[in-house]
């Protein structure tokens, strides 16, 4: 059987990301409205994981995300087990959006829920709408923030009528604004890496379609005993608390990443021309030898396309390495000094040293 990668299973981050960079060269000039407001946009926002409007006293912080196709494989597995599993979809959706924002060292005050249907029945099954609420609002609790409002637009001919399309956006601020999280890398600093909980909110159009590789489906038991469809509605880690917590001991990383779609060559999204070398890797959770033996799924594949266990990343100067993983170990996250930032002329990439793979500039271009 060929291996599985992303492009094949649907998704073209080039076509993705191609995109993305037009939105941002035409959204540029639009910035100068901003004075009539009396706000500002930093320079370099652009590209990055959150926008963020600049006041005299501190910052405003604004994003908007989608949740992806996780609640299809959470309705698949609502008919093979007959229970509901949007609790968990709830606090993905959450997560997937105020991670984000947390990279510019923003925490979230209001998030906003988007739950486009093709039909309205879908909220006619009590236990699945009231689940996805209750996670949807649990979200919120685990990041500080109150939940807001949102939209509910039925789609006829847009969204297919058995399923739900789940977005929402947050705003957040950054006081006082030294607190903000700028980009500032060094030669030399450490990159810290704080565990996922597994395969959380990307890739998983890839997994639904290995999962139509198998005999059982989402079925068939995986290392740790679950099965398939169970390892992969594990709730999102958020990780709002973590930002919090380094601010409260007056750390402040240099650069923070949510890793998310496009696995990890995510560590080289700021601008700037670093290599990020990894030297110490931990070993991943079980779903993810599973999904490298299903698809199969090559090795350079899986950490190109999964968070293959790290669901998020910090730069911060070496001299504060111990205490950034102190710090989050302490408040109930798992992180470790995984590497170092290196300048290599003008060259930017990800090298993961035990796994011999390197992940040059051309590979990742969001901006």
């Amino acid at each position: 059987m060929s291996g599985l990668s992303y492009q094949q299973s649907g998704v073209n981050y080039d076509r993705l990301d191609a995109f993305k960079r037009a939105c941002q060269r035409a959204a540029a000039p639009t910035a100068s409205l901003l004075a009539a407001h009396h706000l500002s946009e930093p320079p370099g926002i652009r590209g990055e994981s959150a926008y963020l409007l600049e006041t005299p006293t501190e910052f405003l912080a604004h994003v908007e995300e989608g949740l992806g196709t996780k609640n299809l494989i959470a309705d698949a597995m609502d008919k093979l087990t007959g229970r509901t599993w949007y609790r968990s979809i709830g606090i993905d959706t959450v997560a997937t959006i105020v991670n984000d924002l947390a990279t510019t060292g923003a925490l979230p005050i209001s998030v906003a829920m988007h739950a486009a249907v093709g039909d309205a029945e879908w909220f006619a099954n009590a236990a699945r709408s009231e689940a996805l609420a209750e996670g949807f609002a649990e979200g919120c609790r685990l990041a500080g923030a109150v939940w807001g409002g949102g939209e509910t637009p039925t789609l006829r001919g847009i969204v297919q009528p058995e399923t739900i399309v789940l977005a929402g956006s947050a705003i957040g601020r950054i006081a006082p604004k030294e607190q903000r999280i700028v980009g500032d890398v060094r030669d030399g600093d450490a990159i810290i890496l704080i565990a996922s909980s597994g395969v959380q909110t990307n890739g998983l159009t890839l997994c639904r379609t290995a999962a139509e590789r198998l005999p059982e489906g989402y079925l068939t038991r995986i290392d740790d005993g679950r099965s398939f469809g169970q390892a992969l509605l594990d709730p999102s880690v958020i990780y709002v608390k973590l930002i919090a917590a380094l601010q409260h001991a007056g750390l402040r990383p240099h650069y923070a990443i949510h890793v998310t779609g496009h696995g990890w060559r995510k560590l080289m999204r700021l601008e700037e021309p670093f290599v990020y070398r990894i030297h110490e890797l931990r070993k991943p959770p079980a779903i993810f030898d599973f999904i490298q033996r299903a698809g199969p799924v090559e090795v350079r594949e899986a950490y190109a396309t999964f968070n293959m266990g790290v669901g998020f990343a910090l730069i911060v100067a070496k001299e504060d390495a111990a205490a950034c993983v102190g710090r989050a170990n302490e408040t109930g996250y798992v992180g470790w000094i995984a590497g170092t930032v290196k300048t290599d002329g003008s060259r930017k990439a990800v090298e993961i040293e035990p796994l011999e793979i390197i992940y040059e500039s051309d590979t990742l271009q969001v901006r």
